[in-house]
């Protein structure tokens, strides 16, 4: 049995009946191994390396462990406008769960929504959600964090992307492991409510990414990664780094995005959106991480001294020049869509 196996069987065990809905009852399936297509589920957090406890000193990183939250839910989603705050909208169905539970305060779960927009006319979001069971710790990194203002958020939420499964090209632009303080390559924004903390991430604001998301974006049937979300530590006293969630997202088929104000169904648009979509998505998703993990060692810099890459400052012309070799007959195609 594997690791993804092992994880899923143990969380689905312990879970309440709320969370198990939240779960199964998505537009994309919940997957009980990493073997299924067209799905989700929960990679070990080993599967994913971060700064150890002696980061600082030695740059050494270690396996991650544990996630800190637990997975609740995840949906693909479309809508007629790009998607902000999912917890307020009425169909939400997370949002919905949580306002239907009936357990005392002190012991009130707090729902973190990760929600990666995608570049596209048919404004498509790629939302995992996690949760914390009880409160947070106060004073710690998670809880500073929280009450942080933008500026702090954007200088440590970090995401790790793995290709799990995919073509070689995709393997070979994104890399073995790619590294992105968000708030630094890409527009973040931050919604706290009383029981729920939304980060939505617009890809589309990143020339240089959005080239290596058309790259990945193709391939979107064919790719299976994972991503990881946390907290950046950058002092001794926050080592070694924990993640805060991670998620695996498995050879997603494109009619299996759900209407948003309609999100019962599970029905796609007619078949010629699918297809357009169909070059932007993993695109997106794996833009950010592309993206930041070629930066050259020299354009890259962090207040901790550093595994963190940032977007370099390239021109137009450069982009074509380090993304397009990868896709040797189509130059025109993907620069088309640049635009």
């Amino acid at each position: 049995m594997n690791q993804v196996e092992e994880r899923s069987e143990e969380d689905n065990n312990a879970d309440p009946e709320w969370i198990t809905k939240l779960k199964r009852n998505g537009p994309i399936p919940l997957l009980d191994s990493d073997l299924g297509l067209n799905g989700w589920c929960s990679p070990s957090g080993d599967g994913f390396q971060v700064r150890g406890p002696d980061y600082l000193t030695t740059k050494l990183k270690i396996p991650a462990g544990e996630c800190q939250l637990k997975p609740l839910a995840f949906d693909w989603l479309k809508s007629s406008a790009k998607i902000y705050n999912i917890m307020k909208h009425p169909s939400s169905r997370v949002a919905s769960a949580l306002k239907n539970l009936r357990i005392d305060e002190d012991r009130a779960p707090f729902v973190w929504a990760f929600n990666l927009q995608v570049p596209s006319r048919e404004n498509y979001s790629a939302i995992s959600y996690f949760v914390n069971d009880g409160p947070v710790a106060e004073g710690s990194l998670m809880d500073r964090f929280l009450k942080g203002d933008d500026s702090y958020r954007n200088a440590r939420l970090k995401l790790i992307a793995n290709i799990v499964k995919g073509p070689w090209i995709v393997k070979t632009a994104v890399g073995e492991q790619a590294i992105c303080i968000l708030g630094r390559a890409l527009k973040c924004s931050y919604t706290a409510g009383e029981n729920y903390f939304v980060i939505d991430v617009d890809i589309g604001s990143s020339m240089v990414a959005n080239a290596i998301v058309h790259l990945a974006f193709g391939y979107i049937t064919s790719i299976t990664v994972d991503l990881a979300f946390l907290i950046e530590g950058q002092h001794e006293n926050e080592l070694p780094e924990r993640l805060l969630g991670a998620v695996r997202f498995s050879e997603l088929q494109l009619e299996s995005a759900a209407l948003l104000e309609e999100i019962e169904s599970c029905e796609g648009s007619d078949s010629e959106k699918e297809s357009n979509f169909s070059t932007r998505l993993w695109k997106s998703i794996g833009e950010g991480f592309s993206t930041l993990l070629h930066t050259h060692p020299s354009q890259a810099s962090s207040s901790a001294g550093d595994d963190s890459v940032l977007v370099p400052d390239l021109s137009e012309a450069q982009i074509s020049v380090n993304i397009v070799p990868c896709l040797p007959n189509k130059q025109d195609d993907l620069l088309s869509r640049l635009g």
